[in-house]
């Protein structure tokens, strides 16, 4: 099977992480996926697989003989999507010889465009996937295991010799959990490569530090006519904290190196007020000092308004590989010499995001991230090629070869 092909199967399957769930995994529906991989992994002559019992599907292809001093190397995706957008009902469009113009999506008349997304021209020519314009696509990261799975087929199917060969697929990486429960132990690799990114090509051992804020903000209503004095509107205490903030370092305005404050929720009334931030940068002191922004930002409020007007809690979420990574610079090399071995251009960007890759780097399990192929993840303009696919499957085999050599 192609990889593409497992990929539009996968996606039909609803797999939404839920931050506000205490359960593990968050959401009940990716032990649909979970279970399906698990058996394809069974029948792919996989061993020591299992679910644990927080939804993670660990698996593993034994090394050929005589191959069994080498590397073990892991491979790991994440099966649940982002919440950010509908994730269920996913319909694919796929176009065999894309002609690199605007796509119109089906199901809502959107458009795919190439003024909103000019690298659309340089997939002219390929199989493109898309969705109809009324869910994400799941390609994030469904692309990452479908990849991984092909290339375990192909690897036994060629009798490719090679070391043994670890796998796994986490829940909840959309709601930054996907490391929390996962057994590097049992997982028995050297180390791993998170197949979560984007373009082929992508190769990121950098990646933001993270924190997220929660704030309830508790106003003082009255009826309004008798307000004066009195009053304490605690969605305009909300607007006046969000502008205190430095407006130009919002993910709108930044990219690279730069960090950023994140208002990603604000809902609420004059009488109580929800907010919540993600703050990110790639160095930890500038985070650290995002964090002490915010904080001030509110003991003033909380002096013109009353000491109990705002309450927050922050809470880090995941840190940067790169001070890792410095360490297994080996990681680096073969992922460059694996793509160039399947016909792939490295590109080496700093990750504006993070990967279960960057908290199991702090776990023991160095975990540089690699590109499935997949552009504009989390919405309805997500879209990807049957061709990217296929060159991060070769990646992967590749990587497999240079180890086991």
């Amino acid at each position: 099977m192609k990889a593409h092909e497992r990929l539009i199967k996968y996606v039909k399957i609803r797999t939404a992480s839920d931050e506000k769930s205490n359960t593990r995994p968050s959401t009940s529906c990716q032990l649909d996926l979970a279970r399906l991989l698990a058996a394809e992994m069974n029948d792919l002559n996989m061993r020591q697989v299992r679910i644990s019992e927080h939804g993670y599907v660990y698996g593993c292809l034994p090394a050929t003989q005589d191959y069994e001093g080498k590397p073990k190397i892991g491979f790991i995706a994440h099966m649940d999507t982002s919440p950010d957008a509908r994730g269920d009902q996913v319909k694919p469009q796929i176009i065999e010889t894309y002609d690199g113009l605007d796509v119109v999506l089906p199901g809502s008349q959107n458009v795919l465009s190439v003024e909103r997304f000019p690298h659309l021209t340089s997939l002219e020519g390929r199989t493109l996937i898309t969705t109809d314009g009324t869910t994400l696509l799941g390609a994030d990261d469904k692309a990452g295991i479908a990849e991984i799975l092909t290339a375990i087929e192909r690897i036994n199917r060629e009798k490719i010799p090679h070391g043994r060969i670890c796998v796994g697929f986490t829940p909840d990486e959309e709601i930054g959990r996907g490391a929390d429960n996962f057994d590097v132990a049992g997982f028995g690799a050297d180390f791993a490569y998170t197949l979560d990114g984007g373009p082929e090509g992508e190769l990121e051992y950098e990646n933001f530090n993270a924190a997220e804020a929660t704030l309830e903000i508790r106003g003082v209503a009255v009826h309004p006519g008798t307000a004066k004095n009195i009053m304490v509107n605690a969605l305009l205490v909300a607007c006046e904290l969000n502008s205190s903030l430095p407006g130009c370092e919002t993910p709108a305005h930044t990219e690279n190196y730069e960090g950023f404050y994140y208002l990603r929720r604000l809902e609420g009334t004059p009488e109580q007020v929800s907010m919540a931030y993600s703050l990110r940068d790639h160095d930890a002191a500038m985070l650290t000092a995002r964090k002490k922004t915010l904080e001030h930002a509110v003991r003033i409020l909380n002096a013109r308004y009353g000491p109990q007007t705002i309450q927050m809690e922050i809470k880090d979420r995941y840190r940067n590989m790169a001070e890792i990574i410095k360490d297994h610079t080996h990681l680096i090399d073969s992922a460059k010499l694996a793509m160039a071995r399947a016909g792939i251009e490295p590109i080496i960007i700093p990750m504006r995001g993070g990967t279960d890759g960057a908290t199991l780097s702090y776990k023991g399990l160095p975990c540089p991230n690699l590109g499935t192929g997949g552009y504009a993840y989390h919405g309805v303009f997500e879209h990807i090629t049957a061709e990217g696919m296929e060159l991060c499957t070769r990646m992967i085999i590749e990587l497999v070869k240079h180890y086991a050599e």
